[in-house]
């Protein structure tokens, strides 16, 4: 197997020696990537069965109110979320000072413990046991201590790449890391969906075991830096943290473009699954198919980009790419607007749905929206790990983590407080659409600052 690049500074991996002979396959069968490539596959693999499976559990089976459902499902997303938050700058701070494959292995190790106080959760509910009083709330504490792992892994995915991968490799491994991601929550989406719920509570403990051996596989990644004190104090250090990172136009740009972007998708998975029983008048497994829907189109449209940029990091499709979310994201509003409901709480099956003359072009914008915000968001990312010396990869990473889920923390509160007020599920998906046009202008300001950057010193702006 190839051997992991040796780490060099400089600031968007200037400095990479040249790939030796062993480096240059094609990094699927590269250890230098492919361990990384299981673990985090694994890893949102698990986190999606999980989250589905008790979504959807709960949802269906437990409550019978479109404002509990809706309430419940921003919960759950509210929580997953916000150890994001809390812990970035902290999560940062530890992947810069020491091994990043180190701390791999201890977060996948954690991940088992919290995966087993999810299953008991989940088996709770099933047996009708202390369903509301201890049930629900194992399953919510496990699915905060998801977040927590999630948030300790988070900046290492993208900041460990600069250090294994070559310069003209960034892109491409942040696209496959992207995409995988989404192939991911497609799998364990489709599986909690068509699964009962005590098969899944013993597959989230199978499953962060395996995540934990490959992640002993991936090769070494140690500090780039000195290390330095790490400041404990969460809310001190997130300030500090993201104040550091934001000083560059080009990475602040990013930072907020994604962190919309996220919002986007936070609200539209918190609407699926009570959109789908109550709107659409699906199974669960009509719920768990517009999921999947959704995480093909961001895998295909992060696959896509990179082709397009032909491994180039740049900002290019961007501001085109998400107004043509948000044109989709209009358009599955009106044909949810006209959809004809069962009466007398009748669910539609996947076969019954599609029999409908509204499912396919319901299916094909759902499709739309996703691959359109996949082809915006992965060039986005490849800016923060390339355009930051390699010393400070994972704290951005971090700081973007910060301010990203600051943002969905925000957009799960607004569902929860429009869910209260009264507002239609439906009405709700215009505010994603409206978020796509400011996405839209912050990827056109990032658009000219990097042709900005790339102009001679001394050259006129314009």
């Amino acid at each position: 197997m190839d051997q992991p690049s040796a780490p060099v500074g400089g600031v968007g991996g200037a400095g990479l020696h040249p790939a030796s002979p062993d480096q240059t396959g094609p990094l699927l069968r590269s250890r230098r990537f492919l361990p990384l490539f299981f673990t985090q596959f694994l890893g949102a693999f698990n986190d999606n069965l999980y989250k589905t499976a008790m979504v959807l559990f709960v949802v269906y089976a437990i409550y019978n109110s479109e404002s509990a459902e809706g309430t419940f499902s921003a919960l759950a997303s509210g929580l997953f979320i916000l150890p994001f938050f809390l812990l970035s700058a902290i999560a940062g701070q530890l992947a810069d000072n020491g091994d990043k494959a180190r701390i791999i292995r201890r977060v996948k190790l954690l991940e088992i413990v919290l995966m087993i106080i999810g299953a008991a959760g989940l088996y709770l509910a099933w047996r009708g046991i202390a369903v509301n009083t201890i049930a629900i709330p194992l399953m919510l504490l496990a699915l905060f201590l998801t977040g927590v792992q999630s948030a300790f892994f988070g900046p290492i995915k993208y900041a460990i790449l600069p250090q294994h991968l070559r310069k003209d490799e960034v892109l491409a491994g942040t696209g496959w890391v992207e995409a995988g991601t989404y192939i991911a929550i497609l799998a364990g989406t489709i599986i909690a969906g068509f699964i009962p719920v005590e098969w899944a509570a013993g597959a989230i403990i199978v499953v962060a075991v395996a995540g934990y051996f490959t992640g002993r596989q991936v090769p070494p990644a140690p500090a780039q830096q000195t290390p330095e004190p790490i400041d404990l104090h969460f809310i001190r250090a997130s300030i500090d943290l993201v104040r550091k990172t934001m000083h560059d136009r080009r990475v602040f740009l990013a930072i907020i473009a994604i962190s919309f972007f996220w919002t986007i998708g936070a609200v539209l998975f918190i609407h699926f699954p009570p959109l789908v029983k109550n709107v659409i008048t699906g199974t669960k497994e009509v719920a768990s198919l517009f999921l999947v829907i959704f995480s093909v189109g961001v895998a295909i449209g992060s696959v896509s980009v990179n082709a397009l940029l032909k491994g180039t990091v740049s900002a290019r499709y961007s501001p085109v790419s998400v107004i043509a979310m948000g044109l989709f994201v209009v358009l599955f509003y009106l044909l949810a607007m006209n959809w004809t409901p069962l009466p007398d709480d009748r669910l539609l099956s996947i076969p019954q749905f599609f029999s409908r003359p509204l499912a396919i072009p319901m299916m094909l914008s759902l499709l739309g929206i996703a691959v359109a915000g996949g082809m915006f968001v992965v060039p986005l990312y490849a800016f923060l790990t390339t355009f930051v010396p390699q010393t400070q990869t994972a704290r951005t990473i971090a700081a973007n983590n910060i301010v990203n889920s600051g943002a969905m923390v925000g957009g799960s509160l607004l569902v929860s407080l429009m869910t209260g007020l009264g507002v239609p599920i439906t009405q709700q998906l215009l505010i994603s659409a409206a978020m796509c046009l400011v996405s839209s202008y912050l990827g056109k300001l990032l658009l000219e600052a990097e042709r900005q950057a790339e102009q001679p010193v001394g050259a006129n702006a314009d």
